[in-house]
């Protein structure tokens, strides 16, 4: 799977999904490397985000097309 780097929309519609955690119905658990958590700990971070958002927004955007996998 290839990420780019959000644009400024992209981050100011993330912080808006933020703003809409509770009304998420759904919580999992998932095991990530070590590597990846840090990673996307930092990323978040870096866009003054929750992680947890930073990886509900990934799967969103996934789920929608906008992010491809290399193999797909």
């Amino acid at each position: 799977m290839k990420l780019s780097t959000p644009s400024q929309k992209e981050i100011e519609s993330i912080k808006t999904a933020a703003n809409n955690t509770f009304k998420k119905n759904k919580r999992i658990t998932i095991r990530l490397y070590d590597h990846d958590f840090k990673g996307i700990q930092k990323k978040a971070m870096e866009m003054g985000i929750p992680y947890q958002t930073l990886i509900s927004a990934i799967i969103h955007r996934y789920i929608e097309g906008d992010l491809k996998s290399d193999t797909g």
